[in-house]
Parts: structure tokens; C-alpha cells; sequence
């Protein structure tokens, strides 16, 4: 049998749903605790898509997605307000 894992170690993908409230209630969300999350998480994708002994185009992909999709967001509203207009 595996060890018992406290809840505030669970990694968010092994909590149930109904746990889902205590977990999030446990998580520190100062700004130190936000800032070190984002940098846990920058450090995880560096280490899996950038610095890899025989790298692909993956990494590099989805940052470019992403930025796609973000450029995209910030300028809907103009281009929403493009899509009904006529030229004649």
C-alpha cells in the first residue's frame, strides 16, 4: 500500500472533487506564495520543453500559441466590432 499523502501535499490532478474546497483553503495565495507557484511552474516547463539533452519544436510551439491566442484576446473587442461591417 502507498504511503498516506496529506492533503496540502496533493498535487492538484490527485484531489478528488469533493476535496477540492479544503485543498484550495490550504493553498497560500500571498503574493510570495503566487510569486514562488509561478516560478515552480516556469522551472517545471523549462526543464520538460526547453532544456532538454535533444529538444523539438514543442516548447517553443506552445509559447507561440499561447501569445497567439493572448494577442487574439486583447484585440476581440476591435476585431468583434470589424466583423459586421460592410465595405461597399
Amino acid at each position: 500500500l502507498p504511503a498516506a499523502v496529506l492533503l496540502k501535499d496533493m498535487k492538484l490532478m490527485d484531489v478528488k472533487l469533493g476535496q477540492l474546497g479544503s485543498w484550495l483553503a490550504m493553498r497560500d495565495f500571498t503574493p510570495g506564495g503566487i510569486l514562488g507557484a509561478i516560478r515552480r511552474g516556469h522551472e517545471r516547463y523549462y526543464n520538460k520543453y526547453i532544456n532538454v539533452r535533444k529538444g523539438g519544436l514543442g516548447g517553443l510551439s506552445m509559447v507561440l500559441a499561447g501569445y497567439v491566442i493572448l494577442s487574439y484576446m486583447w484585440s476581440y473587442s476591435h476585431v468583434k466590432h470589424d466583423r459586421r461591417r460592410r465595405y461597399h
